[in-house]
């Protein structure tokens, strides 16, 4: 009886792994250590790999493509000058094998050499019989070098050489986006589901296009095809809630996020999703049990956390909303946006020493917006904390110079601190820039704009200006 191919290299696996475990040494022809090593390498079992090259070698020293396996192993272990001797040795032997230029691009691309693999490639490309996977190797060489345009155009061709090259499908979708050519993107697409309707994921890519341009009419339809095409297909049922969502159709979206759980186990970006939409059908008790799911699938999906925290904060329940984020913080305490929303939620509670630490620490976790310095100043200010604020604010200058916000709370820092020159130094500033922001010291440091001094050279720049 014949056995089949698939037979006959699960019978030499077979025999190969019972020959380590017994030490004995038997014979496999080249055929069937290459069938071994490759059956290795798939599956990311390198050592066996190398017992299987060393082996294959010892029994048939002048094969060529085990010396190639062997290359390849090297050139993944880093080792490349060793890679690149034994290449040379093939060479001299083989001048038309492909395998030794794409193994010598794979040398240069890990030197860095990009443009030398480039050249090695298009030698291989001369020669291949399997132009795919070259094409697609040479857009990597040219996504390195961060040239999209030649890149798109060496994934297409793959493409044309293997329709069903998904990654390379991904790869000219990405070209695409990094080019912002959507409109290029979706002639492409069109013209790709046209030779191959039933293609899901060309139709998936194509509804993400319509749906970064807002025209959420043609992504549903784009991915209702996506789901004819793969009725399993996860994804595209993802991403049309996505566009119900949009639409207002909320009911709609939460049937197709279910659909998601019964093709396949629950995800915390589905629970998010359905608690979503059940927030905006006033439904606050499923939205609710949806975002507790949620977390409780991903505890670090901070998304979860922040919904359930905003849900009890726009609620006005602000004691929950604090219960929630600082479960969040315990998980991720350098999440910026966590603290962000503790130091609101504790201002709202006028818990102002815990609000001033949550801006402190967003503030140390690289947050430097505006409105982060503004708002901790302000409570520095209410604190009586007048030298911190002053602090607070000059390192706010540096990313924001010449800010009127900044220069009129500067301006009531100093006068509190009995500095009046300061004072009105950063008064003037403030007028000079924007002099309708004068109000910043009206209501912060009403004792201050009580002043007849305040007020004069306040009056004294509004009169000049009109």
């Amino acid at each position: 009886m014949q056995l089949s191919q698939n037979e006959e290299n699960n019978f030499s696996l077979s025999r190969f792994e019972s020959m380590l475990k017994t030490n004995d040494v038997l014979f496999f022809d080249s055929n069937e250590f290459e069938n071994i090593i490759h059956h290795y390498l798939e599956n990311g079992k390198i050592a066996l790999a190398k017992k299987a090259v060393k082996l294959g070698l010892s029994q048939h020293p002048g094969s060529s493509n085990l010396k190639l396996f062997q290359v390849e192993i090297l050139v993944f272990e880093d080792k490349l000058d060793i890679a690149d001797g034994i290449l040379d040795e093939i060479y001299d032997l083989e001048t038309s094998n492909e395998e030794i230029y794409i193994q010598k691009a794979n040398i240069l691309s890990k030197k860095d050499q990009h443009q030398e693999a480039i050249k090695m490639l298009e030698i291989a490309l001369d020669i291949t019989f399997d132009e795919a996977d070259v094409y697609s190797l040479l857009g990597m060489e040219y996504l390195f070098l961060e040239d999209f345009e030649n890149a798109k155009q060496n994934f297409m061709k793959c493409l044309e050489a293997d329709q069903e090259d998904y990654s390379a499908l991904y790869n000219v979708m990405y070209c695409f986006d990094f080019l912002e050519q959507k409109q290029g993107a979706i002639e492409y697409l069109n013209s790709f589901l046209d030779r191959n309707p039933y293609c899901e994921v060309g139709w998936h890519q194509l509804g993400k296009q319509y749906f970064d341009l807002k025209n959420y009419k043609k992504a549903l339809a784009a991915f209702d095809f996506a789901i004819i095409s793969d009725d399993y297909f996860i994804g595209a049922y993802l991403e049309k809630g996505k566009v119900l969502e949009k639409m207002g159709k909320y009911n709609e979206a939460i049937e197709n996020y279910k659909i998601t759980m019964d093709l396949d186990d629950p995800t915390s970006f589905a629970y998010l999703r359905i608690g979503k939409c059940y927030e905006k059908l006033d439904l606050d008790e499923l939205a609710l049990k949806n975002y507790r799911q949620t977390v409780h699938e991903d505890p670090l999906l901070d998304k979860g956390w922040i919904a359930i925290t905003d849900f009890f904060y726009k609620k006005g329940n602000h004691r929950k909303a604090l219960y929630y984020i600082n479960k969040a913080i315990n998980i991720d305490g350098e999440n910026v946006l966590y603290w962000k929303r503790y130091a609101r939620i504790n201002t709202k509670l006028l818990n102002l020493e815990e609000a001033e630490r949550g801006y402190r620490r967003s503030l140390e976790l690289g947050n430097y917006e505006l409105e982060t310095w503004i708002k901790r100043c302000d409570i520095l200010i209410d604190l009586g904390e007048y030298e911190a604020a002053i602090q607070n604010l000059l390192q706010a200058v540096e990313f924001y110079p010449e800010t009127a916000e900044i220069e009129y709370r500067l301006a009531g820092l100093h006068f509190m601190l009995q500095e009046a020159e300061k004072g009105y130094f950063h008064l003037n500033n403030g007028l000079t820039m924007d002099y309708e922001y004068y109000i910043i010291i009206e209501e912060l440091f009403p004792s201050i704009f009580a002043r007849k001094s305040v007020k004069d050279k306040i009056r004294l720049h509004l009169k000049s200006c009109s």
